[in-house]
């Protein structure tokens, strides 16, 4: 996994450098997508320039998780359509009889980076997402290995 995420951040980097002479950059205001690791759906809307919204559904072998996070952005000099950014959160987790049937809820934090396609409606992001669980659960307290992938499809 860590293997991936350097290969797609090298990924990153080198098409907004590519697209660096464009700094058009065509942003978004809603987006509809999946994050890998573990497999979910993701929901990001912005509600100002520099502030989101991301709802995320998790469906894992352990059970069910859903988190909601307040990510603040920032434009990455001379890289067009490449953002980076950073913020809170909060997740429930449900958990299947194999690991005690137990709910827990949990403070997530994020810190990773979004890049907007400016000739297609498509976002990519890629980010680490550490969280504290408390609970009955069999995740509890810190956890550094969520985060991931996210492929979205832009709204508007």
């Amino acid at each position: 996994m860590k293997t991936t995420f350097v290969l797609l951040f090298a990924f990153f980097v080198t098409v907004s450098a590519v697209n660096a002479q464009s700094n058009n950059s065509s942003d978004y205001k809603t987006a509809l997508g999946v994050k890998f690791y573990p497999t979910g759906i993701t929901v990001k809307h912005f509600v100002s320039a520099k502030n989101a919204l991301e709802g995320l559904g998790y469906f894992y072998n352990e059970g069910a998780r859903v988190t909601g996070l307040y990510e603040i952005y920032g434009n990455i000099n001379n890289a067009g359509g490449l953002k980076w950014y950073v913020g809170p959160g909060a997740h429930i987790g449900f958990y299947n009889n194999k690991h005690g049937g137990a709910t827990a809820i949990g403070v997530d934090g994020v810190l990773g980076l979004d890049y907007k396609i400016n000739s297609a409606p498509l976002d990519f992001s890629i980010d680490w997402q550490p969280s504290i669980e408390f609970g009955n659960g069999f995740n509890n307290g810190f956890s550094g290995n969520w985060g991931g992938i996210g492929i979205r499809y832009t709204l508007n």
